[in-house]
């Protein structure tokens, strides 16, 4: 496997050629470096008119308008349509067209979402929670609740999700407004995430509450100190180093 290049202007001409016909990439350098207008036209050319609406700035804001056009032409068939295909952001745009989707419970659309959620590349799966958020910002108390299965989940990708998509601020995304006033809501939700084996959770619920601590410091003391127990497990140690790192003591 090729290491990826460190900026979109380091990304070789083949492999731009390569991942605007279809294949996936290793990093989001190119994810930017490509004209996600091409691979448009070659993946789904009845949606060639709208390739230069891939052509602005962000990487997000394009992904969601992949999303939104796949939409526009296949309907709720969008996601089955970009679900298997090869490219990690034809998958993203699969998953930024369930976004669009609307009306939908959200039930339907984290079950819509799950496959995404799951998926082997890492991209995807940003693209997934991503692509949840403002349902969570809008319904983040029924979020909440609905996540609990998903904390419970045999993957750790999907795991990690229910902690990612419920992050206070996150990264690449608006914030949560009553999670950031009251993060105490979401602590049935990380109590299941407390001691989970697989450092890829652990570090997720770590940024969760290191978001928290941003507006409320106190709280995650608490929450660490209530969970550094005598015999608490290594996970949860590793966490809390995480949750504390930019606070320190009171």
């Amino acid at each position: 496997m090729r290491t990826g290049a460190r900026s979109p202007s380091l990304v070789p001409a083949d492999v731009i050629a390569a991942l605007e016909a279809g294949q996936p990439s290793v990093n989001h350098m190119e994810q930017i470096a490509i004209d996600m207008g091409v691979l448009l036209c070659k993946v789904f050319p009845i949606a060639a008119a709208d390739a230069e609406r891939l052509r602005g700035p962000g990487l997000v804001k394009k992904m969601a308008i992949g999303g939104q056009i796949l939409y526009e032409h296949y309907g709720r068939d969008a996601w089955g349509l970009a679900r298997s295909h090869p490219s990690d952001t034809v998958r993203g745009w699969g998953a930024m067209a369930i976004a669009a989707e609307f009306p939908m419970t959200l039930a339907e659309s984290l079950n819509l979402m799950l496959p995404f959620a799951d998926d082997p590349h890492f991209a995807v799966r940003e693209w997934a929670w991503l692509a949840q958020r403002r349902r969570v910002i809008d319904e983040t108390e029924a979020a909440l609740a609905e996540l609990g299965a998903w904390a419970r989940a045999n993957s750790p990708r999907v795991r990690r999700f229910a902690s990612e998509v419920t992050r206070p601020r996150g990264v690449w995304s608006a914030h949560i407004p009553e999670l950031k006033a009251e993060p105490g809501m979401a602590l049935e939700l990380l109590d299941l995430l407390r001691a989970d084996p697989s450092p890829y959770v652990q570090d997720s619920v770590g940024n969760w509450l290191n978001d928290a601590s941003k507006s409320k410091p106190d709280w995650v003391r608490e929450v660490c100190a209530a969970w550094s127990i005598p015999g608490s497990a290594r996970a949860t140690e590793r966490i809390c180093r995480r949750a504390l790192r930019s606070i320190g003591d009171p």
